[in-house]
């Protein structure tokens, strides 16, 4: 299939993915508690209601307030092009695109937490400073999730690590563990249980959402939908990483099944957050932490596994 034609379907993928994927874990934790829910796509008009209105300014911001949101928007959508969904490789991709990727997701987080300092608010400077301290706890685990499978591939683009071989039961061991690090990561990049509850209106509690309470009609709906672009990239490279189906010999099959496995992380997701509550706030740093934990493990298994092998 022509590259053109997969680096067009996984566009389409992004501008629809999140509001999809979204509806799934919603649904899903609908159907938890017993109820009907929303619609599957109550994103979509949610982010339609928002354009239609006009934002509101307090007169203590400047224009970083009003950039912050689309700074948020473009480096996730950026992310996305990097991430492999429907091939073997992402439309942007290049040796050592992760790095980009990750100082993508840091950039727009420091935009808002900027544009959430410019509001004045002590509430919104709370979150602003909860989510520096969290992110910055689960950004190594990322760089060391990703060593560990390039320990095993020598490879230095995000395509060619996530296509992890599984040879040993340490690099099954090695496989969950990335896993297990990469779920932590979506959970704090996106916002959702049981880092963050993007439902919750606890200005005391919240770490996202108290830095966006200023932010209103399209630029709030920038900020949505770049949280749901963050939700479906993180998704995708679990996805990705698991996909059993070789994607040169099976490109279409390939892109298949990497979505079905999103939507199955959307489920798992929804699942998580309804069999479980928000994590106190003195608890986050262990579990964050846990995150960089598991990657080492991956990492350490990957070197005995070399070394048994010589």
């Amino acid at each position: 299939m022509p590259s053109i034609v997969l680096a067009a379907a996984q566009v389409i993928v992004l501008l629809l993915g999140p509001i999809a994927l979204v509806g799934v874990i919603n649904r899903t934790k609908s159907v938890w508690v017993g109820r009907r829910g929303v619609p599957l796509l109550q994103l979509g008009y949610d982010l339609s209601r928002l354009l239609r209105k006009r934002p509101v300014y307090s007169g203590t911001t400047t224009a970083l307030f009003r950039v912050a949101p689309y700074v948020a928007l473009a480096t996730a959508l950026l992310t996305g092009l990097v991430v492999p969904l429907l091939a073997v490789r992402g439309p942007l991709s290049f040796p050592f695109d992760f790095v980009l990727v990750a100082y993508s997701w840091g950039l727009g987080r420091l935009f808002l937490m900027l544009g959430a300092l410019d509001t004045g608010s002590a509430f919104e400077g709370m979150g602003a400073s909860r989510e520096a301290k969290y992110s910055a706890l689960v950004e190594p685990a990322f760089f060391l999730a990703l060593g560990a499978l390039g320990a095993v591939t020598g490879s230095r683009s995000l395509a060619e690590l996530l296509q992890f071989p599984v040879r040993t039961p340490a690099d099954a061991f090695a496989i969950v563990a990335v896993v297990a690090a990469l779920l932590v990561l979506l959970q704090v990049e996106s916002a959702r249980i049981p880092v963050d509850d993007p439902a919750t209106h606890l200005e005391l509690t919240m770490i996202h959402e108290v830095m966006v309470l200023d932010h209103s009609g399209p630029d709030l709906a920038a900020i949505q939908y770049a949280a749901g672009l963050k939700l479906l990239v993180g998704a995708g490279l679990i996805a990705t990483l698991v996909n059993p189906v070789d994607a040169v010999s099976a490109p279409l099959l390939f892109g298949g099944t990497t979505l079905a496995l999103i939507l199955f992380i959307g489920i798992a997701v929804g699942t998580v957050e309804s069999l479980m509550a928000r994590f106190k706030l003195r608890a986050l740093p262990q579990y964050t932490l846990g995150a960089c934990v598991a990657a080492l493990l991956a990492l350490l298994a990957n070197a005995w596994n070399a070394g048994g092998v010589r």
